[in-house]
């Protein structure tokens, strides 16, 4: 098993291309894909080289062209995986595997990008100051009663502008920009770090609720250096007023110049099939979208939600407006 994860920022460099291999450009940080890269090549002897491109993939892409040797692309965010389908690098896959274990709502209808894993955009609440039922929907946090009590990381990330995009799509625009100004109002600090900060600030009482992805706390609960402040919060799960809890995806996508195409196609497939997802639940306490696969027992402890019905796509189309207005209400000055 070979998992090697090369530094992209500077350089021309190439992923070798032979018949049992297969290359991926990843979002994705490589520990969260290891376990999975590991199993693959244990059952199937097919060896995965993973590039981590952290900025300008589709860019990178575009620039390669039919020299590239990526086969694949992990990404998060629906935004992220609409922009390579935009950009023209990737190519329709025809699969009864990916058709049948993916739910038509997480996967693309030309067959270009399929979601693997799906995550909740939910509320951070301290279990000391904050009562069960203080935040029941996003518009809650505009609220002035949290005035000095919200943290928040950057706006201009792909999740918040993937949440303020959803609230477009809902509300529109003038709605959508006062609720950014009240949000903003409500800051405890200005937007800083990852979700995993957030839940340190709310521990550290620097704040007292905060917005992130559910997964960060299941991963930090299994970390013993990140419990103690993981434990000091709880999980709201808020909706947008008349709909639902806002989702997003990861996913994955075939080049257009996949050198490894049969392969490449043999991992895709596994990754939706019943091992990969109960690893991508156990391991990184994502929702698995294959139907029938099990949540991790902590997510299952959460308890149920619902989804926001909104189609990925319809919010996707939305970034560049959530941004521009993310921007215009400078959030994160």
């Amino acid at each position: 098993m070979r998992l090697s994860f090369l530094a992209l920022a500077c350089a021309t460099t190439a992923l070798p291309a032979f018949a049992q291999e297969i290359n991926v450009y990843s979002h994705r940080q490589p520990e969260l894909i290891q376990p999975l890269v590991d199993a693959f090549t244990a059952e199937t002897g097919i060896t995965v080289n993973v590039a981590f491109v952290d900025k300008g993939m589709a860019e990178r892409l575009v620039a390669e062209g039919d020299r590239s040797p990526a086969d694949l692309v992990l990404t998060v965010d629906i935004a992220r995986l609409t922009q390579i389908v935009d950009a023209g690098v990737t190519q329709p896959v025809q699969s009864d595997v990916l058709e049948a274990n993916i739910p038509a709502d997480l996967r693309d209808a030309e067959d270009h990008w399929f979601g693997l894993t799906s995550r909740a955009r939910i509320v951070y609440a301290s279990v000391d100051r904050v009562a069960e039922g203080e935040v029941t929907t996003y518009e809650d946090l505009a609220d002035p009663k949290w005035a000095g009590r919200i943290c928040i990381r950057s706006g201009t990330n792909d999740y918040n502008v993937a949440l303020t995009a959803a609230m477009l799509a809902h509300h529109g625009a003038e709605e959508t920009k006062a609720w950014l100004e009240g949000v903003k109002a409500n800051l405890a600090r200005k937007p800083e770090g990852g979700d995993r900060d957030q839940v340190k600030a709310i521990a550290a009482g620097q704040c007292d609720i905060a917005v992130g992805n559910t997964y960060y706390i299941g991963q930090m609960l299994n970390d013993p250096e990140q419990k103690e402040a993981a434990e000091a919060v709880r999980i709201l799960f808020p909706v947008f007023e008349g709909a639902g809890t806002h989702l997003n995806v990861s996913g994955v996508a075939m080049t257009k110049a996949a050198p490894n195409r049969e392969n490449a196609l043999k991992f895709m497939e596994w990754l939706a099939g019943d091992e990969a997802q109960r690893i991508y639940a156990e391991t990184n306490h994502e929702y698995p979208v294959k139907p029938g696969v099990a949540r991790s027992e902590l997510v299952t402890s959460w308890g149920e939600f619902t989804a926001d019905p909104m189609p990925l796509t319809d919010v996707a189309k939305l970034r560049p407006e959530a941004l521009k207005l993310i921007e215009e209400v400078n959030f994160d000055g």
